[in-house]
């Protein structure tokens, strides 16, 4: 049973004639009645009752005729939403996006898409960046923000810009005084870092071991926030990516230039290289390029 076989019957039962069913959905009169047998084929019995001076329902036809034009309206709905999402006047996209790329980066991003597909439902999952790799890898996002993956073959990753991480320290320490501070002066000072298997804490690790450097923590934590608390209260100093700088500088830290060695890590966008994204996504895709290029 198809939409057109359910489209013939309906013209021919509200009309209870060939000739005006056919004028109505611009048919041959051999189309129509072709659609009309299939119908009743399909189903197994007569639809209609057809002499050569009238056409009648059969009580089966009579049953099925409002059945048939709530099928129909229903299919109708669904073809209208489907356009609406491919031309993006309805739909959902989920995002993944590290919270220093969700706080500074992704406002503008959602601004200026939102601003031209207002009817678009945004979901945001501020994450760690482990859980972004992971949730863009389950299927579970469309979209991550983060730093480049180390090993993730099956997601293609975007690169938007480089990231140079920047030391914090408390706003009366002499280090705040400093342009810039090397890692061997910060290192005498007590280090707050965030907890293993942070992609932070382990390039911050891998950066020193490359320079014969060991990161000696004093104290440790979840997230970032509470590394930029710690510093402002004035127990240790850190290291961040100049994404967290202004949220660093608003909880009471001073942002210092940081050297010997000076860390830096691409920040981009991630997807799964099998999964075709949603027209709502792919759009983000674009805004997000079309900034890139501004």
């Amino acid at each position: 049973m198809t939409p057109r076989q359910l489209e013939a019957f309906v013209a021919v039962a509200q009309t209870l004639s060939f000739a005006r069913a056919c004028e109505r959905l611009h048919m041959s009169q051999p189309a129509l009645s072709l659609a009309i047998r299939s119908l009743e084929d399909s189903l197994g019995g007569r639809l209609l009752s057809r002499t050569t001076r009238q056409v009648k329902l059969t009580p089966e036809g009579a049953a099925l005729l409002p059945q048939a034009i709530q099928l129909l309206a229903d299919w109708e709905n669904v073809r209208e939403r489907s356009r609406q999402h491919f031309t993006l006047r309805r739909g959902h996209v989920t995002i993944a996006a590290m919270p220093s790329f969700a706080g500074n980066v992704l406002p503008q991003i959602l601004d200026e898409f939102r601003g031209r597909f207002p009817n678009i439902e945004v979901t945001v999952h501020d994450v760690i960046h482990e859980d972004v790799v992971r949730m863009v890898a389950n299927g579970r996002v469309e979209l991550g923000f983060g730093f480049e993956p180390e090993t993730a073959s099956q997601l293609s990753f975007h690169p938007l810009f480089i990231d140079r991480f920047v030391a914090i320290v408390p706003s009366r320490s002499p280090l705040a005084e400093l342009r810039s501070v090397s890692w061997a002066q910060l290192l005498t000072n007590n280090f707050i870092a965030l907890q293993r298997p942070s992609t932070v804490r382990q390039l911050l690790e891998t950066s020193l071991a490359a320079s014969d450097m060991e990161l000696r923590v004093g104290v440790e934590c979840h997230q970032l926030v509470t590394v930029g608390q710690f510093v402002a209260a004035g127990l240790g100093v850190s290291v961040v990516p100049n994404l967290c700088e202004r949220q660093m500088t608003a909880l009471g830290t001073r942002s210092v230039q940081l050297t010997r060695p000076a860390i830096r890590k691409a920040v981009g966008l991630m997807t799964r290289n099998d999964q075709q994204l949603s027209s709502a996504a792919e759009a983000i895709r674009q805004a997000v390029a079309t900034r890139q290029r501004k």
